[in-house]
């Protein structure tokens, strides 16, 4: 089961650990992570979510919300022809020891995959990983 986790907190709160000031000649992606890591983490979207994941940041804290919006909004695909794939190519590219750990949020991408319709090769590339992901 699942533990109950504190959206009002910050990644810096839950991790414990403070995360330093970027020197100013840092990327925009390290600003901005650096930005996000800060932030309570109920109050990031889906971009900013696929942002801290891509880069392996905060993964059980911000995975379980992640695939909750994708449960959420996976039947929007049909009624939009739009999904956010850059949350899912986030989600959809972590490494299997990560899934190791989550085995519940594999089984929920295994029940969400099968929903997605006229998805890009690109996707259905990331999809085949992880699915091999998972089993290793």
């Amino acid at each position: 089961m699942e533990k109950r986790v504190d959206i009002q907190k910050p990644l810096e709160q839950l991790e414990g650990f403070e995360w330093p000031a970027p020197p100013d000649d840092a990327t925009g992606l390290a600003k901005a992570a650096q930005s996000l890591y800060k932030r309570p983490i109920g109050s990031l979207n889906a971009h900013e979510l696929s942002r801290l994941i891509g880069q392996d940041i905060g993964l059980p804290w911000l995975l379980p919300i992640a695939v909750k919006i994708l449960r959420e909004t996976v039947d929007d695909q049909h009624l939009t022809g739009f999904y956010d794939d850059d949350l899912l190519t986030a989600v959809l590219t972590r490494k299997s020891n990560v899934w190791r750990s989550h085995p519940h949020l594999v089984a929920d991408l295994k029940e969400i995959i099968p929903l997605l319709k006229a998805i890009s090769p690109y996707i259905q590339a990331d999809i085949q990983g992880f699915l091999t992901e998972a089993e290793t």
